[in-house]
């Protein structure tokens, strides 16, 4: 079965690949992709790369206890490892590749996310290969994504790629174990990533999650709800790149949505974290469901949580606290506090000024599914 054309990729390798043995970058599977990458080059079509590996490439310059890494130690690794892996990439290649480090942070700020898709475009448009990884050396547990698979994700729906390549140490998803069952069987297509497909890949340290199966899918599941085709494949068997080029498929592929999210409702909905919650009531539901409306301040119940203007809360249903939606909030948690539930003329009346309508308005805010 051939597998859906595609004009430009991500293609995610994780630290296992580039610094197998923890003793640096390493060749050993890195040839078989960076073979894949010409050849697609060859053909006409881009490619971004996402690569971990900076603290591995880096861990063998320290001398430390293997069970106790102290975070800024982990971020020293990163600082040296990081131009090992620009290194041990651009000997594979006779065209120029450019760093590209960034943070959840600079995701979730709209200025940010907008220029960091500006600058890889333009990279493309050059014929300069993007190479994009975290900035472990700098980023703070709060600015991070945590894994490159959903980085990676986060970049696929950012550049508007059409597929995104998620290389493993695992072939794909299977329907059970495969290191306890023999009997266990790839899937080789999913087309709806549903509660029992999580189930599926199991926790991080599971023996199905090798590799971190459950952040693949999570990875999968933002990048087909932008219409992105995703696979799962073995990276370090370099006979499924060959698979790949023949246009077959090496692993799983997660079918993108046939009616994606436009680029503005997926950053909302995948890339922004909530800071808070807007407890509504049922008028309100109704009137964002059915009307296409903005949230209003009369139709707020309660707030949880601490946030500023311009962060991401969720809206929930203060009757069986159902998730509604997220959007991008016009007030602070302090001011919603002194002002819900009340209509813009009796605020006006009470407090003497006019205020903003809509706390948080349509175009800002990403409707979820009814359950």
């Amino acid at each position: 079965m051939k597998i859906p054309a595609w004009r430009r990729a991500v293609i995610k390798v994780g630290s296992a690949l580039i610094a197998p043995d923890g003793n640096g970058c390493s060749s050993k599977y890195l040839l078989a992709i960076a073979r894949f990458i010409n050849e697609c080059r060859e053909r006409g079509q881009e490619i971004v790369l996402v690569s971990s590996g900076s603290v591995a490439a880096g861990r063998h310059h320290f001398e430390f206890e293997h069970n106790n890494v102290p975070v800024v130690l982990k971020k020293a690794m990163a600082a040296v490892g990081q131009t090992h892996v620009m290194e041990s990439w651009q000997r594979f290649f006779d065209f120029p590749c450019a760093q590209v480090l960034m943070t959840h942070d600079d995701l979730r700020d709209r200025e940010r996310y907008i220029s960091i898709r500006n600058t890889v475009n333009t990279l493309l448009e050059h014929g300069i290969m993007p190479i994009a990884n975290e900035n472990d050396a700098l980023a703070t547990d709060d600015l991070k994504v945590g894994d490159n698979d959903n980085l990676a994700a986060m970049v696929a729906t950012v550049v508007d790629a059409d597929a995104l390549f998620i290389c493993s140490d695992i072939d794909g998803l299977f329907d059970k174990d495969p290191n306890k069952n023999k009997d266990a069987t790839l899937i080789p297509t999913v087309e709806e990533i549903n509660q029992d497909i999580y189930a599926l890949a199991g926790g991080s340290a599971s023996a199905v999650g090798t590799g971190g199966m459950r952040t693949k899918v999570e990875a999968a599941e933002k990048a087909t709800t932008h219409g992105i085709d995703t696979y799962i494949l073995n990276g370090r068997k370099g006979s499924k790149f060959e698979v790949l080029l023949r246009n077959e498929n090496p692993g799983t592929l997660f079918k993108a949505k046939e009616n994606p999210l436009s680029n503005k409702k997926h950053w909302l909905r995948h890339t922004l974290i909530a800071q808070g919650e807007v407890l509504v009531d049922s008028g309100a539901v109704s009137a964002l469901r059915n009307e296409g409306a903005s949230l209003l301040s009369s139709g707020i119940v309660d707030i949880q949580g601490n946030f500023d203007r311009g962060d991401a809360v969720l809206i929930r249903s203060a009757e069986n606290m159902e998730t509604i939606a997220k959007g991008i909030c016009r007030y602070s948690s302090h001011e919603l506090i002194h002002i819900k539930g009340q209509s813009g003329s009796a605020i006006a009346e009470a407090y003497g000024y006019s205020p903003i309508s809509e706390v948080i308005h349509r175009d800002d805010l990403m409707l979820w599914s009814k359950k």
